[in-house]
């Protein structure tokens, strides 16, 4: 049987710290729509993404969310739990089937002190998802609802999710929680893009036309 080849970031890492690594972490499955980790629940270790694509959010009241980010396959979720948090700061669920590694977050530590390559290909990663929440965190802040979901729009059809179709994972009120807007809302406002000839709507499946009118919409609210 051919050997699974290892993720690009771990090819950085030497075979000794490799096979230490590989004595701490466990490979698991997840259905589309299990649940990955609960926010407040006990943080012991560090997922990495062998494939899938994974929705992260904050459960912000008892039947409020708030959409934060996608996760797709090369990336870290729970990655502060290396830096002593001990819960989970955020919820995460599988939205097709997925493949995930449960690496040991100690573990995981002593390579980044050891290994600085490592440490600053997984640290630049890590930057994109804190760039994007501080956007958010701007566009919630002040902008209208067509500047909230165009700023979702433009977010969820960017270059990292080019090579496969984002929306057909995502239901209405998915997007309306990554605009933090309510569904009815991204309904009329969606329609309205399409009248525009901003994006094209067919059935779950949104594409945008023009980004430059939809990135105006983003920056002026």
């Amino acid at each position: 049987m051919e050997q699974k080849k290892e993720p690009d970031c771990f090819q950085l890492i030497s075979k000794k710290e490799l096979e230490s690594l590989s004595e701490n972490r466990t490979q698991i499955s997840y259905l589309k729509g299990e649940t990955i980790f609960k926010q407040g629940a006990f943080a012991p270790h560090v997922l990495f993404i062998q494939s899938g694509l994974i929705k992260v959010y904050l459960q912000t009241g008892k039947s409020k969310v708030q959409n934060l980010w996608m996760a797709r396959t090369g990336d870290f979720l729970a990655f502060s739990s290396v830096f002593g948090e001990k819960v989970y700061s955020c919820s995460a669920v599988a939205l097709k089937d997925s493949e995930l590694l449960m690496i040991d977050k100690e573990s995981l530590a002593k390579l980044l002190k050891t290994n600085p390559e490592f440490g600053f290909r997984i640290t630049s990663k890590n930057f994109k998802s804190e760039h994007h929440l501080l956007n958010l965190v701007a566009s919630l802040s002040y902008k209208q609802m067509r500047g909230k979901l165009a700023t979702s729009l433009i977010y969820l059809s960017s270059e990292p999710f080019t090579s496969e179709n984002i929306f057909l994972y995502l239901s209405r009120q998915d997007i309306a929680d990554f605009a933090s807007i309510s569904v009815e809302s991204v309904i009329r406002f969606l329609k309205e893009f399409e009248k525009e000839g901003i994006v094209a709507l067919d059935n779950k499946n949104i594409s945008v036309v023009d980004p430059d009118r939809l990135r105006v919409i983003s920056e002026t609210g």
